[in-house]
């Protein structure tokens, strides 16, 4: 897929308002080209076309969030969405973390941003966090392009099958907190640039939902063995400094984590094995890894929670 020209043209032209742009020298470049999301940058700006058959309107809700919440979520340019079949945004460029610096990677600042977040009032009309339904998604997509015949499909689909009806997207979620609903590393960035405070991104799954599941990626990586017992402390620790809402303030956070954990476990192990498959390879270690936690779940149910590995 090749980014929007019509993106290009609006960043572009938006960096440099009311300019001839004849003699512009910036550089475009393309951050991300996925059929959910093209980001393309120019000079201090950055466009996004998100996916297609995305609702304008709630895309104009959560980026009016966005703008209200300067010191958490990175403020959009504007929070009207324009383009058609791919609404286009346009927002501040900010400094990524770096993926080569592991010992660096910000989870006090993830843990304090989140309970912020959390923290805040969600306002009337706000969209359900899609999180959930991006993990029903997700194993759709292995049922349809993988099938039953991989080894692997069984003990994921076997794993889904246990979890609470709302964490796959078949009934309402339980709370009606503000979530920023797909929490990682990459959504996280320094603006200004290039060491300005840390900021949260990407609104599109952003909502009202179950609090804990914006914990449950690093939980999830944590009770599979591919996160450090220390950096886990790190961003649970800071989250509860600062408040967060979605765990109890000591003692064991998991009887809350669990079922959100399990759920991102199902949601990754499904995109890792319709990918090792789409690629006609074995899985990798990681991607292993999620399925055998996905094959010690199957037998499980959904709650009481398991301990996590020390």
């Amino acid at each position: 897929m090749s980014p929007s020209p019509s993106l290009a043209a609006r960043v572009r032209q938006a960096a440099h308002p009311g300019r001839d742009l004849s003699g512009c020298v910036c550089e475009t470049g393309v951050l991300a080209d996925r059929p959910d999301a093209t980001v393309v940058r120019h000079g201090s700006l950055v466009g996004k076309a998100h996916a297609a058959g995305t609702d304008p309107e709630a895309l104009a809700a959560r980026l009016r969030v966005a703008a209200r919440l300067p010191g958490v979520l990175l403020p959009p340019v504007t929070t009207a969405p324009d383009g058609r079949p791919r609404p286009h945004t346009l927002w501040p460029y900010g400094a990524p973390v770096d993926p080569d610096d592991p010992d660096a990677a910000p989870w006090e600042a993830a843990g304090t941003l989140l309970a912020r977040l959390h923290r805040t009032p969600a306002p009337p009309g706000l969209p359900p966090m899609r999180g959930p339904a991006k993990a029903a998604a997700a194993v759709r997509r292995l049922r349809r392009t993988v099938g039953p015949g991989h080894p692997a499909t069984a003990p994921v689909l076997a794993a889904w099958a246990g979890l609470d009806p709302w964490a796959r997207a078949e009934a309402p979620m339980p709370a009606g907190v503000l979530c920023h609903g797909d929490l990682h590393l990459g959504q996280l960035v320094r603006h200004p640039a290039p060491d300005g405070p840390w900021h949260l991104i990407d609104v599109d799954d952003l909502g009202t939902g179950v609090p804990a599941w914006d914990l449950a990626r690093p939980a999830a990586w944590y009770a599979c063995g591919l996160l450090p017992p220390e950096e886990w402390a790190r961003f649970l620790g800071a989250y509860r400094s600062a408040g967060g809402p979605a765990v109890p303030p000591d003692g064991d956070p998991w009887p809350a984590l669990d079922v959100p954990a399990r759920a991102l476990t199902v949601q990754t192990a499904a995109r890792s094995v319709t990918k090792a498959a789409a690629e006609d390879r074995p899985l990798d270690e990681v991607e292993q890894a999620l399925v055998d936690a996905c094959a010690r779940m199957g037998g499980l149910p959904a709650s009481p929670a398991p301990n996590p590995p020390t």
